[in-house]
């Protein structure tokens, strides 16, 4: 059994336990370490209990590298008591720093380095991208293999700006299955005298899309509403609860958890907000959110916006709505003229492609495994492959900030 030694920024992020669900399904013996963010409480993750670094904050990046510095000066000792790792994965910039150092605390153990956003200061033009490009290129030199979620990071940043020279697992976030049988998407008709429901679900943190979300349903007076669950990065709002409270047809419905909560959440909507603002014209446009696939997986249209990675995937599928431009009467001219048999015809199109395209199996995370286990291989020797076409999708395909999506 390959042992992994997981490096997270951020312990209480729901995406991390279910990368540590997808590690173990896959046969991995894992060892999570980390920081807490803020005051999110720690838990075990199926039985892997977590080793506390230290404690960071959203949006406080000078704190986060003083929390790192710090960590990396008590990393051997907190080490000191582990078995030895086969690999190491870290999950961002920061972990990646760490991942060197305890690489050579254990003699020198292979590194998978996962990135799923490209965070804006690392496209900073200025000294500050430059300096951290730079510090990429160092802490990544070592870097056995890249584990990225979308090709349009690849093509946009890791090809021309980064430093990173690793080869690229491309690992899409998807649906997390491991109990098989592949349930079909169940068709839907909306009922006539339904209000239209619109969920929002993963990490909130786009301010413009709350807010053009809220004066679409202020404009359709009560025709639409929208259901927000999951985690708000507080640290992007005044005041999330006052401007959740005040709109009339906007609800926040709290946590949930990933993957078992997804079914029922996205049975009580029509459609999935897959359209992010968060960094507008960089990573925005680059990402597959997570909520594109637990929508389609579950019944729920996709929502996307022209022009983005998320479209062009949805379109290549044929589901979803696609609006041309991110204006309020954009949004109402599109779905004042969307009515029930229409809605009924797009929901068909997502039937007809089925689940597959939207999960991780079992056999999808023992394919992940054996990759991450090829990296123990001594020089000139390949472990043979067995690749799982909707897990390595592309061999072309840092985040400072990851969130869950």
């Amino acid at each position: 059994m390959i042992r992994v030694l997981y490096l997270i920024h951020d312990l209480s992020d729901p995406a991390v336990r279910r990368r540590v669900l997808m590690l173990t399904a896959g046969g991995a013996a894992v060892t999570l370490a980390g920081f807490r963010r803020g005051e999110n409480r720690l838990a075990d993750i199926d039985g892997v209990a977590p080793l506390e670094l230290g404690a960071t904050a959203d949006a406080r990046f000078a704190q986060r590298l003083l929390a790192v510095a710090g960590a990396a000066s008590k990393l051997p000792r907190l080490l000191a008591g582990l078995a030895r790792p086969d690999v190491i994965l870290a999950r961002n910039l920061e972990m990646l720093a760490l991942a060197n150092r305890a690489s050579r605390h254990f003699g020198g153990v292979p590194i998978a380095y996962e990135c799923l956003d490209v965070h804006r200061l690392l496209l900073d033009k200025g000294l500050a991208g430059a300096a951290l490009r730079a510090a990429e290129r160092h802490f990544g030199r070592d870097a056995r293999l890249l584990v990225t979620s979308s090709p349009a990071f690849v093509e946009h940043y890791f090809k021309p700006l980064s430093g990173i020279r690793a080869p690229v697992h491309l690992v899409e976030n998807q649906v997390l299955e491991l109990d098989g049988g592949e349930t079909p998407i169940q068709p839907r008709a909306r009922p006539a005298d339904k209000r239209w429901r619109i969920g929002w679900f993963g990490a909130i943190r786009c301010r413009k899309s709350l807010d053009l979300l809220a004066a679409f349903t202020r404009r359709m007076e009560g025709r639409f509403e929208v259901i927000l669950r999951g985690r708000p990065v507080r640290s992007e709002f005044d005041d999330f609860d006052g401007l959740v409270a005040r709109e009339p047809y906007l609800r926040f419905e709290g946590p949930y958890r990933n993957p078992e909560d997804l079914s029922a959440i996205y049975a009580d909507v029509d459609f999935a907000w897959a359209i992010d603002f968060f960094e507008e014209g960089q990573n925005s446009l680059w990402l597959l959110p997570n909520r594109l696939y637990e929508g389609c997986r579950h019944g729920a249209l996709p929502i996307v916006l022209d022009g983005t990675e998320t479209a062009r995937l949805a379109t290549q599928r044929g589901v979803g709505i696609a609006l041309a431009d991110a204006r309020l009467e954009t949004l109402i001219e599109r779905f004042t003229a969307l009515d029930a048999a229409a809605y009924q015809a797009l929901h068909a199109n997502l039937v007809a492609g089925g689940s597959r395209p939207w999960i991780i199996d079992r056999a999808d995370c023992a394919a992940f495994i054996q990759r991450l286990a090829a990296l123990c291989q001594p020089a000139g020797q390949t472990a043979t492959p067995h690749p799982a076409p909707s897990l390595i999708a592309s061999k072309v395909a840092s985040e400072v900030n990851c969130h869950d999506r």
